[in-house]
């Protein structure tokens, strides 16, 4: 497969770093995962950490070099994920159970496949614009979907940042969203981010950056705007963004490749 990657984390204005992303691949699959712990939940970057290290290590074993069922396995993936959480506040007698959002991407076939809890979100981008994006599962977006709220509101809303949708949530409160599978062209950018990211900035912004600039240049300078904008208010600020294509480094990987950034 031929793509270039980067990813990066920023602490923003905050104490500590509660995000978490990661990246594997094979021969023929490619794996983007990314987690906003919860800051207002008990221990928020152990479960981001979980959703992480499940994932990539389920990708590790399934890889061979191909995935079976992407779709299914994106979904039962998250789920297990969401056990772990789980199984992890039981085992440490938490008074409740730590929450995260979370975000996955494979590419295989020339197709990206995708799922998601939470507000973190998933960006697909062509020539400069956003094909798609995930829908988030919050207040904001459930209003702006009733019509309470403009959408250009949500992201200055003071309620921006409750979500519907975790891991390590009661199961009532938690779900995979995914959708049908699109065709991945040369020279498309993939990308998934924190709301540390993608609030304060537009799509259009995002699309545009990332499409004008080798990859850590346009991240770093989302990153340096999204956090100059935000203050001292700054959340952390995480992504992951690959572009496709013909014209990128080949990536030979006779075993499944894991590469997981260090964000504490």
């Amino acid at each position: 497969m031929k793509f270039s990657i980067y990813q990066a984390s920023r602490m923003g204005g905050r104490k500590y770093n509660q995000d978490r992303v990661a990246y594997a691949y094979s021969s023929q699959a490619l794996l983007l995962v990314l987690a906003d712990g919860m800051g207002g939940h008990l221990h928020g970057e152990v479960a981001a950490q979980l959703a992480i290290q499940t994932y990539v290590q389920a990708f590790e074993k399934a890889a061979q070099p191909h995935i079976l069922q992407p779709e299914e396995f994106l979904k039962q993936v998250m789920q297990d994920a969401h056990t772990a959480i789980i199984r992890y506040a039981h085992e440490q007698q938490l008074e409740g159970s730590p929450g995260t959002t979370c975000v996955v991407a494979l590419v295989q076939d020339s197709k990206v496949y995708w799922a998601h809890a939470g507000d973190s979100r998933f960006y697909l981008i062509r020539e400069g614009k956003v094909l798609t994006r995930t829908r988030d599962h919050s207040v904001v977006q459930q209003w702006a979907d009733w019509g309470i709220i403009e959408a250009n509101e949500m992201r200055t809303h003071p309620d921006r940042n409750k979500i519907t949708n975790c891991l390590g949530a009661e199961e009532n409160m938690f779900f995979v969203e995914s959708a049908e599978a699109r065709a991945v062209l040369p020279g498309d950018y993939l990308m998934l981010c924190s709301d540390g990211l993608w609030g304060p900035l537009s799509g259009q912004e995002i699309a545009r950056a990332v499409s004008a600039a080798p990859l850590p240049v346009a991240l770093e300078k989302l990153m340096d705007k999204a956090i100059a904008d935000e203050g001292s208010h700054a959340d952390n600020t995480t992504a992951v963004a690959a572009c496709w294509g013909v014209a990128e480094a080949m990536q030979p990987a006779s075993v499944p490749v894991t590469v997981v950034l260090d964000c504490a």
